[in-house]
């Protein structure tokens, strides 16, 4: 595309018109040239309210959408256990894929979206959007330099003192979600601790899962738009821990958590160990550690790193321009199938108390 042309359309309808989907639609809507015709949800209320916000029509039946003549690709943020069944049947109507995390239930449902991809021949992306902020490109560029020297291990972490999403809803429901705390936003840390050491080849896994609050009917934030259903059993995690040991031999430790005893109402991010250097990102900074040929110990705060990867911070953007040919795609399909894999690993690990391969 030159410079004084315009830029490719791309009509994306939205699937699921919960919390996320605004998020979506603002990012979806920045970009010149793509629109959103169609938003779908189960609710009429919620796909109305969001059609009014991007001038599209609303309805509540996914296949409606899958054979709409004005839609080239979906975007799809519904409840986890939708997310492959929704994708597969887009695909399969000839329609690109953005979906939102985690990728699905488990591994072999994620083969099966893969697959599918192939098949149609389309575009799946998922969205992993901790990939995009400016500390995580930072970071990710400072250890791509090489000045930590040899990375051997890193830690990723978000964990929330009261940060349940809305109790009652799908999220705290097995049968809806495939599991808890880990699924939603540890497999956005997991993801990003692998990506920032570019390496996505696990070995083996041990890990634990708790539910200590949530069926306790404790530790709310209220995030979400779901409803709440009356008498509904909350069987997921709200706390879990892992060490991932990778084929390369370096190391990964995963903490995920809703809901704890901790000082800090909310800690997130990511700690990477090398033999000549160390970095955080924490807080939404990225910290160098080094040590001078004196022996000084030097913190540098935001450290020089050069051009950032992805200038313009959205995981929507990515894939836009890589359907226009104008960028690579940040996540690839492989790199979400491992992190999967892992997810699958540690509850697997949690619920035989053993390390298991992966």
């Amino acid at each position: 595309m030159s410079a004084t042309s315009s830029p490719v359309p791309i009509r994306v309808a939205l699937v699921g018109a919960g919390a996320i989907a605004d998020y979506a639609a603002t990012a979806l809507l920045a970009i010149p040239g793509v629109t959103i015709p169609v938003v779908c949800d189960t609710s009429p209320v919620r796909a109305a309210e969001l059609a009014a916000k991007t001038g599209g029509r609303a309805v509540t039946d996914s296949a409606a959408v899958f054979a709409a003549v004005d839609v080239d690709a979906v975007s799809i943020a519904v409840p986890n256990a939708l997310h492959a069944p929704l994708a597969i049947a887009a695909l399969e109507a000839g329609k690109h894929v953005f979906l939102d995390k985690p990728f699905a239930l488990n591994a072999a449902e994620a083969e099966q979206v893969i697959a599918a991809a192939a098949r149609s021949g389309k575009l799946f992306c998922l969205g992993m959007n901790q990939r995009f902020s400016e500390p995580a490109r930072r970071l990710k560029a400072l250890v791509d330099s090489g000045r930590l020297g040899e990375v051997y291990h890193a830690k990723a972490f978000w964990q929330r003192r009261w940060g349940i999403p809305k109790l009652g809803t799908w999220f705290g429901q097995k049968a809806l979600s495939g599991g808890g705390g880990l699924l939603d936003i540890g497999v956005h840390m997991l993801d990003l601790g692998l990506y920032t050491i570019s390496d996505f080849a696990p070995a083996a896994v041990l890990g634990a899962t708790y539910t200590r609050f949530g069926n306790r009917g404790l530790g709310e934030s209220g995030w979400g738009k779901s409803d709440a259903a009356p008498g509904a059993v909350f069987d997921v995690d709200d706390f879990a821990s892992a060490m991932i040991r990778l084929k390369s031999g370096r190391s990964l430790a995963l903490d995920a958590t809703w809901a704890a005893m901790q000082e800090v109402p909310d800690r997130c991010g990511i700690q990477v160990f090398g033999t000549e250097g160390g970095a955080i990102l924490e807080d939404g900074q990225v910290r160098l550690v080094t040590r001078s040929a004196a022996g000084e110990w030097i913190t540098t705060h935001s450290p020089e790193v050069g051009v950032l990867p992805f200038a313009h911070g959205c995981r929507f953007r990515n894939a836009i321009n890589h359907l226009r040919g104008e960028e690579s795609l940040a996540t690839t399909a492989d790199q979400a199938l491992a992190v999967q894999r892992i997810l699958d690993a540690i509850y697997r690990s949690s619920a035989t108390a053993t390390t298991v391969p992966c």
